[in-house]
């Protein structure tokens, strides 16, 4: 009889641990019975898991339907009185913050949690925040193992709460071969063959250091380094984002794009795929363009670990002056546009199956 997993997230949309979880749990969909809870429903990704896998929404409606009045409320239902059922071998709690708390809850199951963000970085040190610590603390106890996504995230975890957990590190998974047949389809890319054309695929919040890019690329600009620059994802910062664009005058050559269900074509069709976070758990998207053989620049975060083998990466020192020189140098010298691409960095496919055995085992 096959183990009945149970996988809870936030929602579907368009995101980093969301794709994961999809490609894990579609990989995962022949060895195990698998249902996907998540607290809102909707999401662009939510079609495109395995039709074996059950899913469950505890509200019916997309978590932007909801004003910040109601989000109080389901907040503290979800601490105080939900309950999930209790019918599952495992409950794996595949992203930090309700889901987590939720599924900390008295069960038979298994419990396992999954950190993905560098803890160290989410928390501020006024009085709500030392509070919240202690809280999560608790929670994070009552947990029969966590999982980390990098040894950065593991280690940053540590020194917020201490080295009292059962640890284990487990790379994230992607569905390789659905990242290069996406990246053929035929789509609409507003680059032109004359431009040096740099992408990014993140959200659009804080972490992600959007406003220092903007920055650094206007004053690229200025100093006659031309580029083009086009950012794939949504958020809560795009209206500012976008304010901030219009006032430097950036309009014609940094461009939100907001988000894309494929954005595996423009990574594909893009001189260089960056990723110049303040933090980073690990950065799935490095993985991606990895796969896509592009180069890569990136600041030196956690995300350092998924290019430390990749030898068409450029590691930033994470301050926007260091950013600024470094994307001027290679800018300046580019010679992208001639390179043939022989130098082709071999993705070890095997490294993808051993994170599948891997989290088999802490089933």
């Amino acid at each position: 009889m096959k183990k009945k997993i149970l996988f809870g997230i936030t929602s579907l949309t368009l995101g980093g641990a969301e794709r994961v979880l999809v490609d894990l749990c579609n990989r995962l969909a022949s060895d195990y019975e698998i249902t996907v809870f998540t607290i809102y429903d909707g999401g662009e990704l939510k079609k495109q898991l395995n039709s074996k896998i059950k899913i469950i929404s505890l509200y019916n409606k997309p978590s932007n339907e909801y004003n910040k009045f109601e989000h109080i409320k389901i907040s503290l239902k979800l601490l105080l009185s939900t309950k999930i059922e209790d019918n599952y071998d495992v409950r794996v709690a595949f992203l930090e913050g309700p889901v987590t708390r939720l599924f900390s809850k008295k069960s038979k199951a298994k419990k396992i949690a999954w950190i993905h963000s560098d803890i160290a970085q989410i928390f501020g040190n006024d009085f709500k925040s030392k509070i919240k610590k202690k809280f999560d603390k608790k929670i994070y106890k009552k947990y029969d193992k966590i999982v980390f996504v990098s040894e950065e995230s593991k280690k940053d975890f540590n020194k917020v709460y201490g080295k009292e957990f059962n640890e284990i590190v487990i790379r994230n998974y992607i569905d390789y071969n659905n990242v290069i047949e996406k990246s053929k389809e035929n789509v609409n890319i507003p680059y032109n063959e004359k431009d040096i054309n740099l992408v990014s695929v993140c959200r659009l919040v804080q972490p992600k250091a959007i406003d220092r890019f903007i920055n650094i690329h206007a004053k690229l600009e200025k100093d006659g380094i031309h580029s083009k620059v086009y950012i794939i994802g949504d958020g809560p910062l795009r209206y500012s984002l976008q304010k901030q664009i219009d006032k430097l005058g950036e309009t014609e050559s940094f461009y939100l794009l907001g988000a894309k269900e494929n954005p595996y074509p423009y990574i594909k069709k893009a001189d260089y795929f960056c990723l110049l976070s303040y933090f980073e758990g690990y950065g799935m998207s490095l993985e991606e363009a990895k796969i896509l053989n592009k180069t890569i620049i990136t600041t030196d975060t956690a995300a350092r670990e998924c290019v430390t083998n990749y030898e068409n990466s450029v590691l930033l020192k994470n301050t926007e002056k260091e950013i600024y020189l470094g994307l001027k140098k290679i800018l300046a010298g580019d010679n992208i546009k001639n390179k043939k691409e022989t130098n082709e960095n071999k993705i070890n496919i095997d490294n993808y199956e051993e994170i599948i055995e891997k989290v088999k085992s802490i089933f």
